[in-house]
């Protein structure tokens, strides 16, 4: 830990910073981690997830346009160039000079909604989703009233600053309004959207999630002070996020062995990696599924699953790069008979 680390902390504190506070004892904890340190990086990190912090409520929510969703506990991991920009957003709400729109934008699954969740966790303001199944109305005119009601209600908050406001897949109030396709009451619906974020209470962050970016309303995109691309994900990062969330499972699995050159070998002969939210799935469900004392039960599991093979063939196992080794535990025969079987072969 550094003089400017000590001075930074005292600053924050002095300021009643809690965003840099927090920030800057996440990164004393990150270089204690780097040097050897671990437990005492860990201790930092444990005190700051578990901190007690007393957070005013906001005014109750009754309006059935919204529902409170529960911050999320569990870390999420992120590529760095993904992460960087999560910390300048953390950091523009922090700084409190009115830039608090934000569009997550990436494929399904990429960890745009949870990140949102985490966001909300670090800040300690209460998160709100908006229900587009309540918002969004058959009847001519009325979605654009919802809209114009629904912010009404953001902005006469008592406690603003308390508050991240959700859109999650905003794209139902999104789509381009000069679109062939788009039916004369969305473009309505979007207008008002524009108006209504125009009127924000800056103290009220509202972050919006979309899949279909490509498609989104040019006027609408302006309207938010800055958009984060959640698809910059590497191969490597989803190896390296893989493996993060195998040892979160196997923590959990007393009974399951751990070969993680075996698991990244499985991963590096997938032709596209999926995202984390469709890897969580898979790794869950094999560890889940798997024999409880047959330790590499879940390898075999995960490589069927990822492979598209419905049964282990020791010829396809050899072409991919495996060793004798590996195809015994893949395919439960000993290494003689994996040997022998693939001399006859």
């Amino acid at each position: 830990m550094k003089k400017k680390n000590v001075i930074n902390l005292i600053k924050y504190y002095s300021e009643k910073n809690d965003v840099g506070f927090r920030n800057e004892a996440h990164e004393i904890a990150r270089e204690f981690d780097e040097n050897g340190d671990y437990q005492l990086g860990e201790y930092i990190m444990a005190l700051l997830s578990d901190a007690n912090v007393l957070i005013p409520q906001t005014r109750k929510l009754n309006s059935d346009f919204f529902r409170k969703v529960e911050n999320c506990n569990v870390s999420l991991p992120l590529p760095e160039v993904i992460k960087d920009d999560v910390i300048g957003v953390i950091n523009a709400i922090g700084h409190n000079i009115g830039v608090n729109k934000f569009l997550f934008e990436g494929a399904p699954g990429t960890g745009k909604t949870e990140t949102v969740k985490q966001i909300a966790r670090i800040l300690n303001r209460e998160l709100f989703m908006v229900d587009f199944d309540m918002l969004v109305d058959s009847k001519l005119g009325k979605t654009s009233r919802n809209i114009s009601e629904l912010f009404d209600e953001m902005n006469s908050l008592e406690q603003p600053q308390n508050v991240i406001i959700l859109f999650d897949e905003i794209d139902a109030l999104a789509l381009d309004r000069i679109s062939s396709n788009d039916l004369r009451e969305m473009g309505r619906a979007t207008s008002t959207l524009l108006k209504s974020l125009d009127r924000l209470n800056e103290n009220i962050v509202l972050i919006a999630t979309t899949n279909l970016y490509e498609k989104f309303d040019k006027a609408l995109i302006r309207r938010f002070d800055s958009v984060v691309n959640f698809d910059r994900y590497t191969r490597e990062d989803l190896i390296e996020i893989a493996e993060e969330i195998l040892n979160s499972y196997l923590s959990k699995f007393s009974f399951a062995g751990r070969n993680i050159k075996l698991f990244r070998k499985i991963l590096s002969n997938m032709e596209n990696i999926p995202y984390p939210g469709d890897l969580k799935n898979i790794i869950k469900t094999s560890i889940a599924f798997s024999k409880e004392g047959e330790e590499f039960d879940y390898l075999r599991r995960l490589y069927l699953s990822t492979s598209g093979e419905k049964k282990v063939e020791l010829t396809n196992l050899k072409k991919s790069g495996y060793t004798i080794r590996e195809m015994e535990i893949l395919s439960g025969i000993s290494k003689s008979q994996v040997a022998r079987e693939l001399k006859e072969e």
